[in-house]
């Protein structure tokens, strides 16, 4: 009894020190969200009003509709990264796929190399990039974006470890049935991956729709800005107007909690069943 006592205010001292990291870690969010809801006059006033007398949701229709419309940098945003996501999940699935269930000679000494490429910086990469994409002719456009996001070494990683983890018994019985590869993959492999899919798009996502040195680097115009960017001219535009800046966070971040919501049950799945493993 005295070990279950024990045990019991154990567990309930962590679920405590948790709640309290949590609500720590949420009130900038939710003092972002109040203040975009605010006139600019409220917005430093003390003791702080979380819930304004006055919600000012003209400071969201200034944002969107105003001299700097936000909606360009959401539409450039959304089809970057959409694109990208698309992309990365046929590209690191059918990697993944290859460097699992398709026995070929240095087989692990090319996945080591693909591997090692996360060494990299980005920031080591751009003069090249750059070169590259000035002479393809796609500087300045969002496929200098989309193109290389179709490639996630950490995608076909975290896919990989995923299949090895998957019986293969199914696969085995469509080759007797006289199944290839492309339908062992799109048929059973797929289906059967979705936890680590939805992950990984989950994580792409947040990726590309966060991704902010790239849209600065390759895109100089403006029309051409996503919203990281976009935000940042637009915080410069604003000047002090606080309440106009915050409600453009609040719109910023706002995909990529509703991603994370509806796809939070598989993403916890998919990373938990993703060991390293073989």
């Amino acid at each position: 009894m005295h070990q279950h006592t024990r045990d019991r205010t154990v567990k309930l001292l962590v679920t405590l020190i948790l709640l309290g990291a949590g609500i720590v870690m949420i009130l900038p969010f939710l003092w972002m969200l109040s203040t975009s809801l605010k006139r600019p006059f409220e917005v430093f006033q003390y003791p702080i009003q979380w819930i304004p007398p006055s919600l000012q949701f003209d400071n969201y229709k200034k944002v969107w509709l105003g001299i700097d419309p936000f909606w360009i940098y959401y539409w450039n945003s959304i089809k970057v990264a959409v694109t990208s996501v698309v992309g990365t999940v046929f590209i690191s699935s059918a990697a993944a796929y290859g460097f699992s269930r398709i026995a070929f000679r240095g087989r692990d000494a090319v996945f080591f190399l693909y591997l090692a490429t996360l060494m990299i910086p980005d920031q080591v990469t751009l003069i090249p990039r750059f070169i590259v994409f000035n002479y393809m002719g796609i500087y300045n456009t969002h496929w200098a974006l989309i193109l290389p996001g179709f490639f996630m070494v950490f995608g076909t990683f975290l896919l990989r470890q995923f299949y090895i983890g998957l019986p293969k018994d199914f696969s085995e019985a469509a080759f007797m049935e006289g199944a290839g590869h492309v339908r062992i993959w799109l048929s059973i492999i797929m289906p059967l991956a979705k936890p680590a899919l939805v992950s990984l798009i989950i994580l792409s996502f947040t990726q590309h729709w966060n991704d902010f040195l790239n849209p600065l680097v390759f895109l100089p115009d403006k029309s051409l800005y996503t919203v990281p960017v976009g935000l940042t001219n637009f915080i410069d535009d604003m000047g002090t107007e606080y309440s106009l800046m915050m409600a453009a966070a609040v719109s910023s971040i706002l995909p990529v909690i509703i991603v994370f919501l509806f796809g939070q049950k598989w993403f916890i799945q998919g990373v938990a069943s993703s060991g390293v493993k073989g």
